[in-house]
């Protein structure tokens, strides 16, 4: 099966385009915005997970009326924000 001119061409210049240090540069600078993204991702997930913690521990206190245990739990989460 033979390629179409059109592919060749294409097939050629993204041959070329791949061995110039522009796309290497450019493919590295890509990656590190996509990694840095990533780790902004990860930080916010972490965070949400740990406030979710905190309703959840909050949830049965306040449920039983215990206003001391409430405040209490409160204030240790204040201490790590």
């Amino acid at each position: 099966m033979t390629e179409t001119p059109a592919k060749d061409f294409a097939r050629k210049v993204r041959e070329k385009v791949r061995g110039t240090k522009v796309f290497d540069r450019s493919l590295h600078g890509r990656v590190l915005a996509l990694e840095k993204e990533l780790e902004a991702d990860r930080q916010l997930h972490r965070r949400i997970a740990e406030l979710s913690d905190v309703v959840a521990e909050l949830l049965v206190p306040i449920q039983d009326r215990d206003e001391t245990q409430v405040r209490e739990i409160l204030s240790q989460y204040r201490k790590t924000i």
